[in-house]
């Protein structure tokens, strides 16, 4: 009797380091790097708008040194940085307006997060975190996400290198995989969106944009003679970043984890200071899933964490390995999980562990770009737990 296949097609879209939420999310981390490096127990959520010639600081911040941070500076830095330097095209970091509405924490959130006795610190809000991981990429993440990140990171290098001269910063990717029986064998569809200038709106620049995309693609081993790309299939994209469309911190929420083909609490990351569990037990979550994958404990997994504000401990621990797992079910994982003896997720600990008020050999503006999983200079990307998890059980 023949083998049911079980087949479908799966979408990730990923955007780059120009992109509108992306220019303003890389503001916030920026602004947020200042502060640690003053003090590494600031209290920041920093939000950032961009528009046309404009970008704008919002949120509350209390650091040690913050008068020495300047935020109108590092966003500019951001911005020429990321490539926004010509004034015709509307938004340039030399001629931007700028405007601060930057105040201090709450104290009424303040005293559930600062404790006399630092290991009882408080979550920094109430809300569910998710992390996960795949073991159908080298790097533990979904097949759709991560390619579609490294296409946009390949074109970044062609253009900040100038071998495409053509090229500006706003950019867009969307690959289409086809799952058999729960893993990639190709790739059916990959659309490019990217900005260019004038003299690139044209069909000889896609077509170079095409065949350039093609090649990067081959390394995945998922394109075929079936393989369709759409290269700015509207015939132009010259218009594009904050004078295109405005910009928000936090907005592409589902680009900075896994695609969609896991759950999002809905909590961003860019511009929160570690005691905000919603980027700091997401990190987390998703190294506590890394290692259980690479412990070959399951094909995939997801763990959902949940927090009181002012609470140390969470509130419920949730894994789910969707029927992949191998020799442990889901229950032994949560009891693992919750005993503390090899993930401790009280906010201290997991700040403590990761490195997060200290970071070293990264910042939080690197997250900012290419997405916040599946690229080694993380701490959280790390597979040091599995020997503890193979004990524990």
């Amino acid at each position: 009797m023949a083998k049911t296949v079980s087949r479908h097609v799966f979408t990730s879209e990923a955007v780059s380091e120009g992109h509108p939420d992306k220019v303003a999310d890389q503001i916030s981390d920026a602004v947020l790097d200042a502060c640690i490096a003053r003090d590494e127990s600031a209290h920041v959520a920093c939000e950032t708008m961009v528009g046309p010639n404009l970008v704008v600081n919002m949120g509350e911040i209390t650091a040690r040194g913050f008068e020495g941070v300047n935020p109108q500076a590092i966003a500019r830095e951001v911005v020429k940085s990321i490539g926004y330097d010509r004034p015709a095209e509307g938004f340039s970091w030399d001629t931007f307006n700028y405007v601060s509405a930057l105040h201090g924490q709450s104290p009424d959130i303040a005293q559930g997060v600062n404790r006399k006795k630092a290991e009882k610190q408080g979550a920094g809000d109430q809300g569910m975190m998710f992390g996960y991981a795949s073991n159908e990429t080298k790097s533990l993440m979904p097949a759709p996400i991560i390619y579609s990140h490294e296409l946009l990171r390949h074109f970044t290098k062609l253009r900040k290198t100038g071998k495409l001269k053509y090229l500006r910063p706003d950019a867009k990717s969307q690959l289409s995989i086809v799952y058999e029986n729960g893993r990639p064998v190709s790739i059916e569809t990959v659309v490019l969106s990217h900005q260019t200038t004038e003299e690139g709106a044209c069909r000889k620049c896609y077509a170079e944009l095409e065949e350039i995309a093609r090649a990067e693609l081959a390394k995945t081993g998922l394109v075929t003679n079936r393989t369709k790309f759409y290269v700015n299939p509207t015939g132009k994209f010259v218009v594009g970043g904050p004078t295109g469309d405005s910009g928000l911190t936090g907005r592409k929420i589902i680009v900075d984890t896994y695609g969609g083909m896991a759950a999002h609490g809905g909590g961003s990351f860019s511009g929160k200071d570690p005691s905000k569990v919603d980027r700091s037990a997401a990190y987390y979550a998703r190294y506590a899933a890394k290692n259980i994958v690479a412990a070959g404990l399951a094909d995939r997994c997801q763990i959902q964490v949940a927090y009181a504000i002012g609470v140390d401990r969470p509130v419920s621990v949730c894994v789910k390995t969707f029927g992949t797992n191998h020799g442990v079910t889901n229950e032994r994982l949560e009891k693992m999980i919750l005993s503390g003896k090899v993930f401790d997720f009280r906010p201290y600990a997991l700040i403590a562990d990761l490195g997060l008020a200290k970071p070293k050999g990264w910042c939080y503006s690197d997250t900012a770009n290419c997405g916040h999983f599946g690229r080694s200079e993380f701490p959280w990307e790390k597979t040091d737990r599995v020997e503890a998890i193979k004990s524990a059980l």
